[in-house]
């Protein structure tokens, strides 16, 4: 499995970014996907899952301004980041897990990660 992710960068708050994870060896009709966040100092927390019969699910600081969505063709999946505060500066991660509707412990395969800071 092969993750890569791109579309970080620095912003203004209330601003927009567009993740996106080119993924091989997933195949997303058996994998969830998911958008991690790790933030200076902090844990890693799930920001954003897909299931692989393409449910979103986002975690309460998400809810309302991301968007997480798949192309199948493409094998890659977005995160469209919208009214950005500085709390969602960090590194993102995308990940994959074997199975319908995995949890967070589940998501064993891991990208380089891609820096995001919202400035304020």
């Amino acid at each position: 499995v092969q993750l890569q992710a791109s579309g970080g960068g620095l912003v203004q708050a209330g601003g927009s970014l567009r993740l996106s994870c080119a993924a091989s060896g997933v195949t997303f009709g058996i994998n969830s996907m998911g958008w991690f966040r790790q933030a200076p100092g902090k844990q890693r927390e799930l920001v954003a899952r897909v299931t692989s019969y393409g449910s979103p699910t986002y975690a309460d600081s998400a809810q309302g301004r991301f968007n997480i969505s798949r192309d199948l063709a493409k094998n890659t999946v977005y995160l469209q980041m919208t009214r950005l505060i500085p709390e969602d500066t960090g590194v993102y991660y995308c990940a994959s897990a074997f199975g319908c509707e995995a949890s967070m412990a589940e998501f064993g395969s891991w990208g380089q990660g891609t820096l995001v800071t919202v400035s304020s």
